[in-house]
């Protein structure tokens, strides 16, 4: 039904609970013309005395009473259905409300279901990508409805949607994981370069609210990368990374030790770029992963598309790996403004 339908013409002081549907002006000679009360104002009982000063007897009204709903409050129902554990709502302003991440974590976006609900005519629910990593505070989507008041049967069914099969959306919690780094290569074993791995990540795995709490050094050896990895599970840490070693040459050996200490692997290689030479595997429930030296020097890199997904407590699979194709690959833009890019949005 078009909201034009649902319009009516009633005197002002039965107007109490309706909706405008037109702004009104107010004159005052020499002194100012301007808006008294906006297209959307629900009339209050103390209104009535100045619609009639403004010379105002009837007014063009939606009756709520008539099973439909004003924008705010559409907005409002909508939001509290669609949003989940990790969010919180805004205030309703301009008949919108948005939701915005509650805490670090990883954004998830049933898509399907959001299609489903913004089939719905006059409802529109928008969001950012879905499989992202979110600070605190950020703003991640919002919602209204298009006329300034909605029936209520659409309402029901957006309610019926999230209530079947949860939320839209919901923001997963990082974990305060303790990491151990095994940093491979002869050449920083032995002293002749400096390690400049060890403080980038350190730097990376301390923004997403864990810790490296110690790190190996070992040469282009197997043995020792599978002691290293080994004392790491004694210590029961959450997550082992190694560095370095991960390209096709004779001496980077980091994947053949990664899977001689017990490594189920995942996957070795991401359609990404850059990022391409990643592995991922698991020791028991333990994920390891192999970073290649991109990770380093790139601002955003598979590490960021891995990482967050493993911390918000997701058990990542070759089909994850696969799907990243799509978006997973870096433009290389002269100035850097990752996350908000296309890098990794697609998957």
């Amino acid at each position: 039904m078009n909201s034009h339908d649902l319009m009516t013409t009633v005197p002002v002081q039965d107007a109490v609970g309706m909706v405008l549907c037109h702004d009104i002006t107010e004159i005052i000679p020499g002194e100012k013309k301007g808006r008294a009360f906006s297209k959307g104002h629900v009339v209050q009982e103390e209104d009535v005395a100045h619609l009639l000063r403004v010379g105002k007897e009837h007014l063009y009204v939606f009756d709520l009473k008539q099973g439909l709903v004003h924008e705010n409050d559409a907005a409002r129902r909508i939001a509290r259905a669609a949003a989940g554990p990790g969010l919180e709502l805004t205030d309703v302003c301009e008949g919108r409300v948005n939701m915005t991440a509650a805490c670090q974590g990883l954004l998830h976006i049933d898509a399907d279901r959001l299609f489903r609900i913004n089939s719905i005519e006059e409802v529109v629910l928008s969001t950012i990508h879905s499989g992202q990593e979110v600070p605190a505070g950020r703003p991640v989507a919002g919602t209204r409805v298009v006329p300034l008041v909605i029936e209520e049967e659409k309402l029901k069914q957006v309610e019926a949607i999230c209530r079947a099969e949860g939320p839209i959306l919901t923001v997963k919690p990082f974990k305060q994981a303790r990491v151990g780094l095994v940093t491979t290569g002869s050449e920083i074993y032995n002293g002749r370069i400096t390690d400049k791995f060890g403080p980038v990540l350190r730097k990376k795995f301390s923004r997403l609210g864990s810790t490296v709490t110690d790190q190996m050094f070992v040469s282009d050896d197997i043995a020792m990368t599978v002691s290293a990895i080994h004392s790491f599970l004694e210590q029961d840490v959450d997550l082992i990374a190694v560095t370095g070693g991960m390209s096709v040459d004779p001496d980077d050996l980091t994947p053949a030790s990664i899977r001689a200490a017990g490594g189920h692997v995942v996957t070795y290689g991401s359609p990404t770029f850059p990022g391409a030479m990643f592995m991922l595997a698991y020791i028991g429930d333990t994920p390891v992963v192999g970073l290649p030296g991109c990770v380093m020097y790139y601002r955003a890199s598979i590490f960021d598309l891995v990482v967050p997904r493993i911390l918000a407590g997701e058990q990542v699979t070759r089909n994850h790996i696969v799907a990243m194709g799509h978006g997973g690959f870096c433009a290389s833009c002269p100035e850097c403004r990752y996350p908000i890019c296309p890098f990794g949005k697609g998957a």
